[in-house]
């Protein structure tokens, strides 16, 4: 397995590689990234991955330099999951010191749910997934559903930038108890792990409701705030959602994302369970 650190060298190193597929993260790897992997492995012969904590997604108040970092690690699961080239590199290789601001917004889908709570959030991610488009050239692209705005928002970009590149989504993993895998779930105490568990028994019953013929997306939504309210949670959002325009759905008429962002002590997480 090739590890480069600088964009030159990253561009040499593709070239011989022929048909790419890639897999974006910020490394402390989990099962849901290693999922990603493996389908990029059936996609393409090919497949490279970069972990970079990305500085310009983080808001002022939030946990960039907490953020974990388990170098040695990550390239191990790498290696296991056969990625043949991981880019690592440091902030200054992407963010050249003086480099002029770039802003990449596509604000009808990114001023809502996580960017109405997070300004400036999405702007950093197509920023900088943007610019590893530019630079790893893949055919093709993995990112999870249970990030699904971001899922949607960067394969928008990707239409309106008439990037040739394919933008694929990796079903949410989840852990034995249903909880959604995510880097931030270590934050969590054994009591918290507990009541986090609230997130994901709130969608499934409301999905289980949907089963049984409930239509009107309100009834759905309290459904989900009143599992989470049991448990204390602190609900940034319960929303349900049309996944194309992201626009807030009345009737689930046809496929409506029923997503969630809480915290549960300091940590916030979210998730989201598609229903229609």
């Amino acid at each position: 397995m090739l590890i480069v650190k600088n964009i030159a060298e990253c561009r040499r190193e593709r070239e011989k590689l022929g048909r790419v597929a890639f897999v974006p993260t910020m490394g402390a790897l989990h099962a849901g990234h290693l999922s990603l992997m493996a389908l990029a492995r059936r996609h393409a012969p090919k497949v490279a991955v970069s972990i970079f904590v990305n500085p310009t997604q983080f808001g002022p108040k939030e946990d960039y330099t907490k953020y974990p970092r388990p170098v040695e690690s990550d390239l191990e699961k790498c290696e296991q999951a056969g990625v043949d080239m991981v880019f690592m590199p440091p902030p200054e290789e992407m963010y050249a010191p003086g480099m002029a601001e770039l802003v990449v917004d596509l604000p009808q889908l990114s001023s809502v749910l996580e960017g109405k709570h997070r300004p400036g959030h999405f702007r950093g991610v197509c920023q900088v997934v943007a610019k590893l488009f530019n630079i790893v050239t893949p055919n093709v692209a993995f990112f999870g559903q249970k990030d699904f705005q971001q899922l949607r928002i960067l394969t928008a970009m990707v239409e309106a930038l008439n990037l040739p590149i394919e933008v694929i989504p990796g079903p949410t993993v989840r852990d034995p108890d249903g909880l959604a895998m995510s880097s931030r779930n270590q934050y969590l105490s054994p009591t918290e792990r507990e009541r986090a568990l609230a997130i994901n028994r709130g969608l499934f019953l409301a999905a289980g409701e949907f089963k049984e013929g409930v239509r009107q997306a309100n009834r759905l939504v309290t459904t989900v705030q009143h599992v989470l309210l049991e448990q204390h949670l602190s609900i940034d959002y319960v929303a349900s959602v049309d996944p194309i325009t992201l626009k807030h759905a009345d009737q689930v008429n046809g496929p409506t994302v029923l997503a969630v962002a809480a915290r549960v002590g300091n940590t916030r997480l979210i998730d989201n369970v598609v229903v229609g």
